[in-house]
């Protein structure tokens, strides 16, 4: 029969009980890597499911793994322990092993209390608190707490180390799926994992397609500090005609699609009108800027900012666009604006020889 067959290759394949658990918490962590960096696999709900498992439990039992590496005690002994304390006939064993039921609780605790640390920890490294920095970290993490985990149960007695006993599930499984009075269990036990199946799929997909009303664009301008620093701050207000300086141009793509911007900016002289509206009087076109972004994808770049007209309180206009710019750009038709006040001197002429 195809089934029992099955079932008798997955008995024959025969990983040690204590590794059993290992094997799983690596395959978890490779699997999420590869979809992760992968970019045909990136995109889908695998990377949410892997991912939540990732975060919310693997480096927390491979940890949990390398701390308590015995099994639960089951009883009285007359032998010393793994450590070299001797037990007392009638007492309970010394060693510190929890059984499977304590290790999920404390893998899912244990991960919710280390995976933020992690992340605070990046933030004041040069690689700082992003994607690939974060995936790279926590796989670090856990893979090495398994190596440790595994060198310290061999270091126990076979019947002390902590293992699954899967060759009896498998067993218990065949049995439930062929023998002949067990076809209600089996079919209540299919129907309860595809309801299991169903609500994650739920949950996942849910989590995986934003409402629209988190769509929206980020953008903003930044300045270069005395320390290299990008900072909200320290724009400049006095410019010399045809002299430039540099302004950093922002955006971030959280629209849940690829969109194309366009920047415009221009140096606007402007009156205020007596119901507080603004007339641009003349304008100067100084750039354009373009650019297309992903979603979650986010852009800098340098513009210096430079204009020939000359005046004071000028309106330096930044005009994103998602679409095409119109023929006369103004803050009315863009999708953002920003702008900043300055006086523009006029050029100095020379000494005279």
């Amino acid at each position: 029969m195809a089934g029992s067959t099955l079932f008798d290759r997955l008995a024959e394949m025969k990983p040690r009980q204590s590794d059993a658990d290992l094997i799983v918490v690596t395959a978890v962590t490779l699997i999420t890597v590869l979809i992760v960096f992968f970019p045909p696999l990136d995109g889908t709900i695998f990377r949410f499911g892997f991912g939540l498992v990732f975060l919310l439990f693997v480096p927390g039992y491979a940890l949990v793994s390398a701390l308590f590496p015995d099994a639960p005690s089951e009883g009285p002994s007359t032998r010393s322990d793994a450590h070299g304390f001797d037990i007392l006939p009638g007492r309970l064993s010394s060693a510190s092993g929890i059984d499977a039921v304590d290790r999920l609780g404390l893998g899912f605790a244990t991960s919710v209390a280390t995976v933020p640390l992690i992340g605070i920890a990046l933030s004041f490294t040069p690689w700082g608190l992003r994607l690939t920095s974060t995936v790279v970290a926590v796989a670090g993490i856990t893979l090495t707490a398994i190596a440790v985990g595994r060198y310290r149960r061999e270091q126990l007695p076979e019947d002390r180390r902590f293992g699954l006993p899967y060759q009896a599930w498998i067993a218990s499984g065949r049995a439930r799926m062929f023998g002949a009075d067990s076809r209600i269990d089996l079919l209540l036990t299919i129907v309860l994992a595809v309801s299991v199946l169903l609500a994650f799929g739920s949950v996942a997909f849910a989590v995986a397609s934003p409402p629209d009303g988190e769509q929206y664009t980020e953008f903003y301008l930044l300045t270069e500090d005395s320390s290299g620093e990008l900072v909200a701050d320290s724009y400049p207000t006095d410019l010399d005609a045809g002299e430039s300086e540099p302004i950093i141009v922002g955006i971030e793509n959280n629209e849940q699609r690829s969109v194309e911007y366009t920047v415009v900016v221009e140096v606007q002289e402007v009156e205020i009108l007596d119901d507080n509206t603004v007339r641009v009087v003349d304008r100067e076109h100084v750039d354009t800027l373009e650019t297309t972004l992903d979603d979650n994808e986010n852009w800098h770049t340098e513009h210096d900012l430079s204009a020939t007209m000359s005046g004071t309180d000028l309106r330096v206009s930044y005009l994103l666009y998602t679409d095409a710019p119109p023929a006369v750009p103004s803050t009315e038709t863009a999708d953002q604006s920003l702008h900043l006040w300055v006086d523009i001197d006029e050029p100095t002429d020379g000494p005279d020889t």
